[in-house]
């Protein structure tokens, strides 16, 4: 839908850029939005923002994009957790970055591109809204801190990516599965992560047997139950201790947008 010829007008007094509480801002549905960059901007730009907001579910596995396919959408996520994979020819997969409440699906959009390089698909299922990538591209420069936000969001998700890259080159089954799991709770807010180890190992880019050999270890630990088709978290703290530094070096990304 055109926007063209809307203009936000100059207030009287200075915007906050503080978050608004989830709960206090709904989609055009009546829904609760908590993605938190949806929760940062001024009042002035939601409302701009808000009427082309639709509003939907994202079941476990549901595919947001393709790499090299035309990006269609930018997806603001409410709860849940997608995970960005990059795709080998030979059929192998590894995650390079994971998506929740923080951030927006669909980063290259925020610069004016049209494609992306790797798969986005949920994880954990949720919720949330989206724009069509069109609408994105006319709001943007009517909406400074929106923009703002967004290349703050994709700036420190770079510097995740990076992490992870060397985290998963350097690291030990152990300790990754430690960071990854802890990664993962920060962005859904649960004890109990509905994982698989053979999902676990696909986002590893390692196998099935080396991270069941892993968990094993950590619910031998007292740290972790593995249960059916989930991961329930019993002492974080013990987690925390047994995952690598990319852990605390990724959690300071994450209080740069608005995590734990």
């Amino acid at each position: 839908m055109a926007i063209a010829n809307i203009t936000i007008a100059k207030p009287s007094t200075p915007l906050t850029i503080c978050p608004v509480l989830a709960g206090e801002r709904t989609d055009p549905a009546g829904g609760a939005i908590r993605n938190i960059i949806l929760l940062s901007i001024p009042d002035d730009e939601f409302q701009l923002i808000r009427p082309h907001l639709e509003t939907v579910d994202l079941p476990q596995h549901r595919v947001l994009h393709e790499p090299g396919e035309r990006l269609d959408y930018g997806y603001f996520v409410n709860d849940g957790m997608t995970s960005l994979v990059v795709l080998t020819n030979d059929g192998r997969s590894v995650e390079v970055g994971i998506v929740g409440r923080e951030g927006m699906v669909g980063m290259p959009l925020i610069v004016g591109l049209q494609r992306g390089l790797w798969r986005g698909i949920m994880q954990i299922a949720g919720s949330g809204v989206r724009l069509r990538a069109e609408t994105l591209a006319e709001i943007l420069p009517l909406a400074p801190q929106l923009r703002l936000e967004l290349n703050r969001f994709a700036l420190l998700h770079g510097l995740q990516v990076a992490q992870i890259a060397a985290c998963n080159r350097l690291h030990e089954i152990e300790q990754r599965l430690a960071r990854w799991l802890l990664m993962c709770q920060d962005r859904v807010d649960t004890q109990n992560l509905h994982l698989t180890h053979e999902f676990l190992a696909q986002m590893l880019g390692t196998g099935r047997p080396s991270v069941s050999l892993a968990a094993g270890m950590l619910e031998q630990a007292g740290i972790i139950d593995n249960l059916r088709g989930t991961v329930k978290i019993i002492n974080r703290k013990q987690l925390e201790s047994v995952a690598c530094e990319c852990y605390g070096i990724i959690q300071n990304f994450n209080g740069g947008l608005g995590l734990r």
